[in-house]
């Protein structure tokens, strides 16, 4: 009879989570997994610690929400500092906010149920794409310290196996909070792109994968204990199997969404079309309105009313839990600018970091900033349209610069009506500055060389000549041509140092060129004169 143990069925398991974990955040402990250890055990935190730390020595989670203190005006100042406009959108979400979170805090330091009669204030924004909506939340979540997680709508479907499931974004908000359940249950959930879940009646019928998304979501919206992991989720069912195995019941982990916040938002332009329709019936007669001043069809959706919600294709239940709405306003030309001048979440001052990694500096006119924003306007999507146009500004810039000697440069509106003409013209004024620059990356290069293989190459003024030649008519760096023309230099500088202890090798021009018949040449000859010192 064998003394050797029969094998351990939860080796091989933890041997394939290592190997389904190995490109992720999540850690597998070291030490062998049998049935005595728990699951959560198992998984460790992305720091290493082979267990969580217990609770007394960690700190509260939900301090901020416990010192919920922020007064409305005192969230609509902070949220200046990020988004332009948006008067009302900020008032009435800062409202909400408070009124939320005042709720949450009292239902935290009473031992009673403070929230049974409370109907919780979740969000519906309107607005076109790139006004702030979901840069308006993210900012509010940051102010008050929850997990935020932000969504398309689009990504759902009623059963999970095509696309996601909608439980998907409160377990989504758990792994934003670190896995602190407690913490996530007092989180935001913004859903984006809820237009697009929902179909006029009439023009084809309504999608009814639609509808099941909307039921789903609602569902989350009122109250609901959310399994951790899917049903179609590999390592939940894993852990079924080896609580089965264990002979214990399975324990499904949930969390509650009672106290969870759901802002959803689209930008809804059929819907804006269909309340000025709506507006201009009411308005017909001799008492209408004929003002030939044509607003944006987006101003039209302040207007909207829980019916023309639910002819738009969503469930009264659905609306119903929605019962905060407010529009957000198209951005002007002059709000792209004051966006590029102000905000603190500026992208211009991202552009400036960019080339600040450089050490590259630029500088830019009120003039120029005026013809971006006219520029970003015609884009048509808002505060994104201002990335666009700064990406094809600075395209070219950000390639050519950082191997020249220019240090600094001047966005002007002649730069942003032929970025490439003024990029010609730059490098034309510096052209006396770039041999500096050149002959700066052949020492880069040498140096890089002899900490590499022990050898030192001293280039010779013509091999400098022969080189940068060549850069300039072939337009490659001086460091990919060095790397070409001197791969297989280790090796022939390895035989010579073996017959006369040479180190140092000086590059000129015939090396440049031929690099391989000159290598060869100085091979041969340091073996022909190892063999005449031996005779």
């Amino acid at each position: 009879m064998s003394d050797k143990e029969p094998p351990n069925p939860f080796e091989e398991i933890q041997r394939q989570l290592k190997e389904l974990f190995k490109d992720s955040n999540v850690k597998v402990s070291a030490h062998a997994f049998n049935e005595s250890e728990d699951f959560e055990e198992f998984l460790t935190a992305p720091d290493g610690q082979e267990s969580s730390p217990s609770k007394e020595d960690m700190t509260d989670p939900l301090k901020g929400i416990r010192n919920f203190q922020l007064k409305p005006k005192e969230i609509r100042d902070y949220l200046d500092r990020y988004v332009i406009r948006q008067d009302e959108a900020k008032k009435v979400l800062s409202v909400a906010i408070c009124d939320h979170y005042n709720h949450v805090r009292r239902c935290l330091s009473q031992k009673t149920d403070a929230s049974k009669d409370y109907s919780k204030q979740n969000l519906l924004l309107l607005g076109p794409t790139g006004v702030g909506k979901t840069y308006l939340m993210k900012n509010i979540a940051k102010l008050i310290g929850v997990p935020f997680v932000k969504a398309d709508a689009t990504k759902f479907s009623e059963t999970g196996y095509v696309g996601s499931d909608v439980e998907d974004l409160v377990r989504d908000l758990v792994k934003t909070a670190d896995g602190n359940i407690e913490l996530a249950e007092h989180g935001i959930i913004f859903v984006d792109e809820i237009d697009k879940i929902a179909s006029e009646a009439g023009m084809g019928g309504r999608d009814v994968s639609g509808r099941g998304v909307q039921i789903n979501l609602l569902k989350l919206m009122e109250e609901t204990q959310v399994n951790l992991f899917s049903p179609t989720d590999m390592l939940s069912q894993m852990q079924a199997a080896m609580e089965i195995q264990r002979g214990g019941k399975v324990q499904r982990k949930t969390i509650n969404t009672k106290n969870i916040l759901f802002i959803v938002s689209g930008a809804f332009d059929r819907l804006a079309e269909n309340i000025k329709k709506r507006m201009a019936k009411s308005e017909m007669g001799f008492g209408a309105s004929h003002d030939e001043d044509e607003e944006a069809v987006s101003t039209y959706l302040k207007y909207a009313e829980t019916t023309d919600f639910t002819k738009y294709g969503f469930e009264p239940e659905f609306i119903g839990r929605v019962p905060v709405r407010v529009a957000c306003n198209a951005l002007s030309k002059d709000d792209l600018a004051h966006i590029l001048t102000n905000s603190e979440g500026s992208i211009l001052r991202q552009y400036h970091d960019d080339f600040k990694g450089y050490g590259i500096e630029f500088n830019i006119n009120a003039e120029a900033i005026l013809q971006i924003a006219e520029a970003a306007s015609k884009e048509g999507t808002g505060a994104r349209g201002l990335m666009t146009v700064l990406e094809r500004l600075f395209r070219d810039y950000k390639f050519e610069l950082p191997s020249t000697a220019i240090k600094s440069f001047e966005v002007t509106p002649d730069m942003i009506a032929d970025p490439l003409a003024s990029l010609k013209a730059l490098k034309k004024a510096n052209a006396h500055l770039q041999k500096d620059v050149w002959l700066n990356d052949i020492k880069r290069f040498a140096a890089h060389f002899e900490a590499q293989h022990g050898f030192t190459l001293e280039f010779k003024p013509l091999g400098h000549d022969a080189l940068i030649e060549e850069a300039t008519q072939t337009g490659r760096t001086i460091q990919s041509l060095c790397e070409e023309k001197f791969k297989d230099y280790k090796h022939g500088l390895s035989i010579i140092h073996n017959n006369s202890g040479q180190t140092v090798f000086k590059i000129g021009k015939l090396a440049v060129t031929n690099p391989d018949r000159e290598l060869s040449n100085w091979v041969v000859r340091s073996v022909n004169n190892a063999k005449q010192k031996k005779s």
